[in-house]
């Protein structure tokens, strides 16, 4: 089990390494671009060639992508639907080239359209992604809170969606804040028993790459999307246990994006918290 965090990229994207190994990561997330721009440069090759040899020495071979907060496939006009269709093949492309696992996007809204009403229009949009995208980076769908009018806050929105496109590179990564305020029981281990068996059911275990760690600063159902530091919010420790001793997470990297103790991002802090968990439960590191 490999414990990480969403790292800054700021003085290069190399940098992320660093910081990674500062905190000590064991995996990273990165924009490789503004997150709430729509602008996308080319990453220079010794940008490049520095980011693959620091991770290469740091040991560290999860490496995911978060997409622009902006791509929704949902968008009800051509130019925002065209303008995401580019976006996550721009950071496809770019995790073929930094040999990144793959990228994690958010759906988007359907803007009161409803799932029905967007659903041939975001197969059609991953599709033309997919067609322009290296095969070894994995399309990854997050599941979202709820909020507002998302889709894939279920697992039965994310499946049809994969099962729709058939692509053996479209993969799952599940946030726990999001999954807790969605009305996913993942606190307790009845609760996440059940739900990890509608995941194998609609989506399939062997889909889900990544897993965002974080807390919940809103209650269990709220539908509202505020991450918390591990422990500090309505999840607590005892979730993240639960959550760590499942069989399902075993392999599977998981990525902090919560606040920091300092409000500055995630940070060793909350790592080492994730850390303790794993000596605690007696899993590999």
């Amino acid at each position: 089990m490999k414990l990480g965090a969403h790292v800054s990229t700021s003085g290069g994207l190399d940098k992320a390494i660093d910081r990674a190994q500062e905190m000590g990561a064991e995996a990273v997330q990165i924009f490789v671009s503004s997150p709430r721009g729509w602008a996308f440069k080319p990453i220079p090759e010794n940008v490049v060639t520095a980011f693959r040899e620091k991770a290469e020495a740091a040991g560290i071979d999860s490496v995911f992508f978060h997409a622009i907060y902006l791509v929704s496939l949902g968008a009800p006009t051509e130019d925002h639907l065209a303008k995401s269709e580019k976006a996550l093949t721009d950071y496809m492309q770019a995790a073929g080239a930094l040999s990144a696992t793959g990228v994690i996007f958010h759906a988007g809204s359907h803007k009161g359209a409803g799932f029905e009403g967007v659903f041939d229009q975001a197969v059609r949009t991953m599709d033309r992604v997919l067609s322009a995208s290296p095969q070894e980076a994995c399309l990854t769908l997050e599941n979202s809170a709820g909020m507002g009018d998302h889709i894939c806050s279920s697992f039965s929105e994310i499946g049809k969606l994969m099962k729709a496109l058939e692509a053996p590179n479209v993969r799952v990564c599940l946030d726990t804040q999001h999954l807790f305020a969605a009305g996913y029981d993942v606190a307790t281990r009845d609760g996440l028993e059940r739900v990890m068996e509608e995941f194998d059911r609609e989506i399939g275990l062997n889909n889900l790459v990544a897993v965002h760690a974080n807390d919940s600063k809103t209650p269990f159902g709220s539908a509202v999307d505020r991450h918390e530091n591990i422990g500090q919010g309505h999840m607590g420790l005892d979730a993240f246990r639960v959550i760590m001793a499942h069989p399902a997470f075993r392999d599977v990297p998981f990525l902090l994006e919560v606040p920091g103790e300092d409000g500055d991002g995630p940070d060793k802090a909350n790592l080492d918290v994730l850390k303790g968990l794993r000596e605690e439960l007696g899993l590999p590191a």
